[in-house]
């Protein structure tokens, strides 16, 4: 069987790792994100170890953004115009590809998470859907007719603008290019920023912040269900781990759609509609390999052609 490397690249960590075509994660470890010269060394040290033994067929990247995941650009798989200025324009996938001498598969750190979700999760069996991330940043991807979602770039919805009432709540946000965007209200640092906290999760369950937090991201949910249409939308990231803020989002998006999307999943099931991921924090991580076996098939059929 296949052994396959996947690094799930975040702002904070990069998670690395080696498993197999059943996304069963074999060793990993976890290695902070500092600036290339230090993170990456380290990353290539612990999968040439691996490498040295077992073979690896190829690697897969679901990174931070904003990237380049266009093939046939001449920017392919690098970082590129990232508030983490130490990373800009770095070559991620080319440096992977060449220390390891396999193919690269590369993408967004949240198309990763949907791509383990669709094999393995919560969107098994769909063609159109979504995955969210709330934490240090906001960030979404996911599937739209059973292919990961790409265009001039890729999806960039976390920085959509959002009705902010600037009486009720005059924060201006932390978004270093937009200000009070979605990622600008509602990313981890506007709630520590806006609170005082060290941490979004410090900020008790009954805190008011939980209720303008559950606005501002159901009305982000209420235009993706209007633009999207999605069969399922998964919620994944730190801020989300606030076990009660699922449930002040269902009810607003039920609210602000006004029951105009006639649809029984929003209508009547909403609990089984706007989900947590089905892998837990695996998903960005078994997505890695899923972009990893991917990229391994799509090599095997250039040789054949």
């Amino acid at each position: 069987m296949e052994l396959f490397a996947g690094i799930e690249a975040g702002g904070t960590k990069f998670v690395c790792a080696v498993g197999q075509s059943s996304g069963r994660v074999e060793k990993k470890i976890t290695i902070p994100t500092t600036k290339p010269e230090e993170t990456i060394p380290k990353v290539v040290e612990f999968f040439k170890e691996i490498h040295k033994k077992t073979p690896i067929s190829a690697i897969g990247i679901a990174s931070f953004g904003p990237v380049d995941p266009d093939p046939e650009s001449s920017h392919f798989g690098y970082i590129t115009t990232t508030p983490k200025l130490a990373w800009s324009y770095f070559d991620f996938a080319g440096t992977m590809g060449n220390a390891l001498n396999v193919p690269v598969g590369f993408d967004t750190d949240v198309n990763g998470a949907a791509l383990g979700e669709h094999r393995w999760g919560q969107g098994q069996g769909l063609r159109t859907f979504l995955y969210i991330t709330v934490g240090t940043g906001i960030g979404a991807g996911g599937m739209m007719d059973g292919k990961l979602m790409h265009g001039l770039i890729h999806p960039e919805m976390g920085h959509m603008f959002i009705p902010q009432d600037i009486e009720h709540d005059p924060f201006s946000g932390v978004c270093p290019f937009h200000d009070n965007c979605l990622e600008g209200l509602a990313s981890g640092p506007s709630l520590m920023k806006r609170w005082g906290v060290e941490s979004a999760l410090d900020l008790p369950e009954d805190h008011k912040a939980w209720d303008l937090e559950a606005h501002y991201l159901a009305l982000a949910l209420a235009n993706l269900v209007l633009c999207i249409s999605p069969q399922r939308i998964i919620m994944g990231g730190g801020v989300m781990k606030q076990k009660n803020l699922l449930s002040l989002i269902r009810p607003k998006v039920q609210s602000i759609l006004n029951d105009y999307v006639k649809h029984d999943s929003i209508i009547k099931d909403i609990d089984n509609y706007i989900v947590v991921p089905g892998l837990g924090d695996e998903s960005g991580i078994c997505g890695a390999l899923a972009l990893a076996e991917k990229s391994y098939q799509e090599s095997l059929l250039s040789i054949v052609n």
